[in-house]
Order: C-alpha cells, then sequence, then structure tokens
C-alpha cells in the first residue's frame, strides 16, 4: 500500500491548524503555549481518512519566523503540501520563505489554499487569488489547484478532500526494501515503556525487534513497539508516521535532528559536498568561509561554506560547495537541506547532498569539480564506478557502496555484475565481497611485483618474502582481509606463488651459481655422514666457513632438501625418509612404540628421536597415548 504524508505550509496566523482540524477533526496544538497563544510553535500530527479509503499522515508546520527550524523539520517526507494563505491578508514574509523553503528541499506537489474565505467579499478574494497566482509563477505550485474554504463554515472542505484525494494518487510509492532512516523529530519518555522516538520514515521498512542506530552517537537499541497513527502495528512503512519504543537507550541519548537507522547502513560526518542554490532574494552574495546555519532532516547544525568552484556566490547564482559544520550530521547523497543566515536569521538557499562523508577539498581543482558534477549528474553506473575507484587501496562492500551513492544495494548489485563495469571492477574475497577499481588494483600489482623484483635481487637464494612483512612494509592501508584477497587474485592470475606464509613472483626460481653449488653439496654431505645423528646447523656453517653458506643453507631449508626441527636441530629429507620407513615398519607389526625403543631403532640418542617422534605427531603420522606412541 502506497503511504502519504501531507503538510502544510504558510504564514503565521494563516488558518494552517484550523485547517487540518476541519479536515482530520483532530486538534494539532497539543502544547498549552499553543492553546494561550493560538499559534503553532510545535510541529502537530494527526491521521488524515481520505474518501478514497488511504489514511495519510499530516504533518501541521508553525508559521511564526522565529520557529522555521521547527517548520524546515516538518517537511522531512512531505509527499505534498497544502499551500495556506489567509484571503483577509493575502502573501505574507512567511508565505515566501516557506515557499522557497519547500522548494529548495523538493516537494514537488501541492495544492493552494486560500482560507478565511468566510471573512472576505467575492470582491476582495478575486484580488488575493490574482497576487497569490503572481507570487507562485516560477515555482512548483504554478499550476497547482487553487481552492478557497473556510474551516468555520466549512465552505469548500468537501471539494479540497477530493482534490486532495486525486492528488495523492500521483505519489510515487517509496521504496519498502532499503535500509530504514526515520529523522527523529520528537523524543520521550513513557512510563514503564522507556524511550520513544517519532518521525517520519524515509525509507524502508522497520519491525519489531530491529535493532536500530541513533546517529550521530553510534548508539544501538532494540525495537520494543511500534505506533502509526496511535496504534500498534508489527511493522512500519516508508512514508508513515511512527513512534518507536526503543530499549537500551536513554532519552538522554538521543536529541531531535538524530536519525534512526538500520545498523551501519549509513554514517555521520562533520563534512558534505552539495550543490547550493543561492536565493535571489538573498541579501547579500554568500563568500567563502561564510558561518551559516545548515538544516537537512530535522537537523540545524551551524557551519561554514567552502566556495569550490567559485569566489563568491550572487543571489540567484548556483555553485559547488563543502560544508564544514561544527557537529556531526548523518547524510547520505540525494537529501536536500536549507541554509539560513547565521544573523538574521533568513533562509538563503539550498540545494542536494552530492556526498554525505566526503574527503577534506580544495578548491577550485578541476578534478574535484568533475567528480563532484558526475555525482550530480552521473548515469548509476558511472556512480557505481567512482564510488569504487574513491574507495582506493581499502576496497569497498556492496552495503557501504550502496550508502555511498546514495542507491539501494539491489539496484547496486545488478550494475555491478553489468558487462560494462564488470572490467573496471576487481572481486576481493567472494565470501565478503570487497571491489577494488581494476585501475587501483593494476597499481597495486605493479608496485608489489616492483618491491618483490627488488627483494629477489636483494636475497636471489631465499623462496619469497615473509606475507605479513610484505604488507606492512609497503601495503599498510590494505586490511589483512583485503591483502589476502589481493594475493588470491594475483595467484590466480599466475603472477605470484604463496607458500607456507611466503610470497614470490611467479616467473622467479632459486638459481645456485657454480660457488654456492659446491657449498650446497658440502652442506649436504655433512648431514648425510651421520643422517639420523646430524650436527647442528652452526657446527654445519663452522666447517664451511664461507660468507654465502648461511643464505645457501637457508635455500635448501625453503626449498625442503632440509628440514628444520628447531633452531639447532636440522635433518636432511633423506634421513627422514628412512627414519619414517623405520617407525612404519615397526608400528605395523608391534602397533606401538616408546621414545627409547625409537632411539634403539635408529642407533641414536634421545636428543634426536624426541624431536622426530615430535615431529611425525605434527604430521598427523603418529599419535601420543601416554609414554608410547600408536598409528594415526
Amino acid at each position: 500500500m502506497k503511504h502519504i504524508i501531507i503538510g502544510t505550509a504558510g504564514h503565521v496566523d494563516h488558518g494552517k491548524t484550523a485547517l487540518i482540524k476541519a479536515l482530520t477533526g483532530k486538534e494539532t496544538d497539543r502544547l498549552q503555549e499553543e492553546v494561550k497563544r493560538g499559534i503553532s510553535i510545535e510541529l502537530g500530527f494527526a491521521p488524515f481518512d481520505l474518501p478514497g479509503g488511504r489514511r495519510a499522515g499530516v504533518v501541521d508546520v508553525p508559521g511564526h519566523e522565529r520557529f522555521i527550524h521547527h517548520m524546515v523539520a516538518g517537511v522531512v517526507g512531505m509527499d505534498l503540501v497544502l499551500f495556506v494563505v489567509a484571503a483577509d491578508e493575502g502573501v505574507m514574509p512567511q508565505t515566501k520563505e516557506h515557499l522557497d523553503i519547500l522548494h529548495l528541499l523538493g516537494v514537488k506537489k501541492g495544492i493552494v489554499v486560500l482560507t478565511k474565505v468566510d471573512l472576505v467579499e467575492p470582491e476582495w478574494l478575486e484580488l488575493v487569488k490574482e497576487e497569490v497566482m503572481e507570487a507562485l509563477v516560477g515555482t512548483f505550485l504554478a499550476d497547482a489547484p487553487l481552492l478557497a474554504v473556510s474551516s468555520v463554515t466549512g465552505t469548500g472542505i468537501p471539494q479540497l478532500m477530493t482534490a486532495i484525494d486525486a492528488l495523492t494518487q500521483e505519489v510515487r510509492e517509496k521504496d519498502p526494501q532499503a535500509p530504514f532512516r526515520l529523522p527523529i523529530d520528537r523524543v520521550f519518555t513513557i512510563t514503564g515503556f522507556g524511550t520513544v522516538v517519532t518521525g517520519t520514515l524515509l525509507a524502508g521498512t522497520i519491525r519489531q525487534e530491529d535493532r536500530g542506530e541513533i546517529l550521530p552517537g553510534n548508539k544501538v537499541g532494540r525495537v520494543r513497539r511500534l505506533h502509526v497513527h496511535g496504534s500498534g502495528v508489527p511493522e512500519a512503512y516508508a512514508g508513515q508516521r511512527v513512534a518507536v519504543n526503543l530499549t537500551d537507550l536513554d532519552v538522554k541519548d538521543i536529541a531531535r535532528g538524530n536519525v534512526l537507522v538500520a545498523p551501519q547502513s549509513l554514517s555521520a560526518s562533520q563534512m558534505a559536498d552539495c550543490r547550493l542554490h543561492l536565493l535571489p532574494s538573498s541579501p547579500r552574495p554568500l563568500s567563502h568561509r561564510t558561518r551559516i546555519r545548515f538544516h537537512a532532516g530535522t537537523a540545524e547544525v551551524m557551519g561554514r561554506a567552502y566556495l569550490l568552484d567559485k569566489k563568491e556566490l550572487s543571489p540567484g547564482d548556483k555553485g559547488l560547495v563543502q560544508f564544514r559544520l561544527e557537529a556531526p550530521a548523518a547524510l547520505r547523497r540525494g537529501d536536500r537541506y536549507i541554509i539560513r543566515s547565521y544573523s538574521p536569521q533568513v533562509t538563503i538557499g539550498g540545494g542536494q547532498v552530492l556526498e554525505g562523508n566526503p574527503p577534506r577539498r580544495r578548491r577550485f581543482r578541476e578534478d574535484v569539480i568533475k567528480e563532484l558534477e558526475l555525482k550530480e549528474k552521473g548515469a548509476p553506473r558511472e556512480l557505481v564506478e567512482q564510488g569504487i575507484l574513491e574507495a582506493g587501496e581499502k576496497g569497498i562492500g556492496l552495503r557501504e557502496l550502496a550508502q555511498k551513492i546514495g542507491l539501494p544495494q539491489e539496484e547496486v548489485s545488478a550494475f555491478l555484475s553489468a558487462p560494462e563495469i564488470e572490467g573496471k571492477l576487481v572481486l576481493i574475497s567472494p565470501e565478503q565481497p570487497l571491489y577494488l577499481h581494476r585501475t587501483v588494483f593494476n597499481n597495486l600489482q605493479e608496485r608489489l611485483k616492483k618491491q618483490l623484483e627488488s627483494y629477489h635481487h636483494q636475497y636471489p637464494l631465499r623462496w619469497g618474502m615473509a606475507k605479513e612483512e610484505l604488507r606492512n612494509r609497503y601495503f599498510s592501508l590494505l586490511p589483512p582481509r583485503l591483502f589476502q584477497g589481493f594475493l588470491s587474485a594475483l595467484v590466480e592470475g599466475k603472477v605470484v606463488e604463496l607458500r607456507r606464509e611466503k610470497v614470490k613472483l611467479f616467473s622467479q626460481q632459486v638459481l645456485f651459481t657454480p660457488r654456492q653449488k659446491e657449498i650446497k653439496n658440502r652442506i649436504e654431505k655433512a648431514l648425510l655422514a651421520q643422517p639420523l645423528s646430524p650436527p647442528s646447523p652452526a657446527e654445519v656453517l663452522a666447517q664451511i666457513d664461507d660468507s654465502e653458506a648461511p643464505e645457501v643453507y637457508g635455500a635448501l631449508v625453503e626449498e625442503g632438501t632440509l628440514i628444520r626441527l628447531s633452531d639447532d636441530l636440522a635433518f636432511h629429507r633423506q634421513a627422514l625418509v628412512q627414519a619414517r620407513e623405520k617407525l612404519l615398519n615397526h608400528l605395523e607389526k608391534e602397533g606401538k612404540i616408546t621414545v627409547s625403543q625409537f632411539r634403539d631403532l635408529l642407533q641414536t640418542s634421545r636428543r634426536y628421536t624426541l624431536p622426530l617422534l615430535e615431529y611425525f605427531d605434527a604430521q598427523r603420522l603418529t599419535k601420543r597415548v601416554g609414554d608410547e606412541r600408536i598409528l594415526v
């Protein structure tokens, strides 16, 4: 079912709250001060049963200039607006400011409602209609229905309800499969239940027992209960006003302006790359680093505007801006925002977020401008590729990529497997997919080849370089899982080989010089003279007495000719074969053997037989049972 939010907008005391009561029968002013003063201060909410049978949610916003920040919070999630102008007063300052805010925040549909028609003569009403239509020229309401009503007498109310019902048919259904996101506009406690937050669910579906993360702050709680229009429900959908009862979170952990999201589906940042439209009505140009009030969702954050492509923005002009905020905000690509001047507080502009968690940008950089223009206008396929490229050597997963570029995971996943982009990325670690851009992968590959070539040149007799040494020294930005996946891809491509936690180039071979071959033969001869009672490595090297002997000895260990059982004990491979055969023959006949029996069998000492038995245990040839060994 399509879920719809209807909002109001307009100057203070133009009858917005009375109009909602005439339409729904509900009083949205709930604060004692609101009732006493006769003006809305906070946001008001009511369910609205439309003639066609659909139930919508209504958000009533305050009209006074002192409460514009509340009005902006109320626009979040509006599908259509009832733009209210009192017939006895006509267009007023907040009429114009609210219209600018609705435009900047991307509201596309609405109905213009002239209220209080019972207070004016027909001739005056016609003059007001002309004034309103003139004020709406060039706006999204230029061709909107215009109806005259009286909330007191009921004049025009049935016709307005019919018009609203018809317009809701044009509202697009929201994506129920996206990760849920709820900008919070109220936080309170109910005795016996605990913390409750309310807001308009912008995306996804939220269910009882779901985990929810509060941003900024990264505090996680559990959804205990859900209410929509005052009734308990097992789940709530995008486009509904929702009250969420949260456990594991105290009311002091949450504030208006926070966002409740599916865990790890969004992140908060103190920077945002944006396209900014400075309103023609802005009282002055916008200079670089101007301090502003940044409004997005239900949040208001102080910050500064860093102009990226222009020295300053003139009223009516557009530009690329990085907002650097004084507190974190949870934003994603495609979000709408407005900015107000620091003092006096006037709405001066707004636009669309292009990147909600960007790096710090430098001004007048052609590559930066090109990248942001791509994010603004690029096709989804281009955004997917750009997102992977920007992730660089750290790589990026599907969920993080979808979050970064502001597209549903299913859509991003489809683009990742499309032929036109598949060749431009490399999938790392398929079990927990990470993606590297092909350009980044190729650069990493060339760097690795260069380092291994240098290592092989310096140590020609060593099989390869220790994997962790290679990562720590030259690829420290790559997490271990990503580095392992990167190496696996290179193994598959026959660029490198892996063996016992060491890495070498696929083409690399250990080749002994004539002198080294002579040393190799002398080492083997020394160990095979008494194969089951061999001299220690230090003793062998002392016998050879050659500066290259340690490297040759190490090469024989790496290639498996010598098997080192400890720092001071190594056997020739032939000796281990001999010892293994004797051990197997004995066990096949007797079924078991002790250390002493094995010592006598090999005619050697305990110094050698115990390490040999422990080696065969480790090879899962034998296992120890008490003081004896048996076959596994």
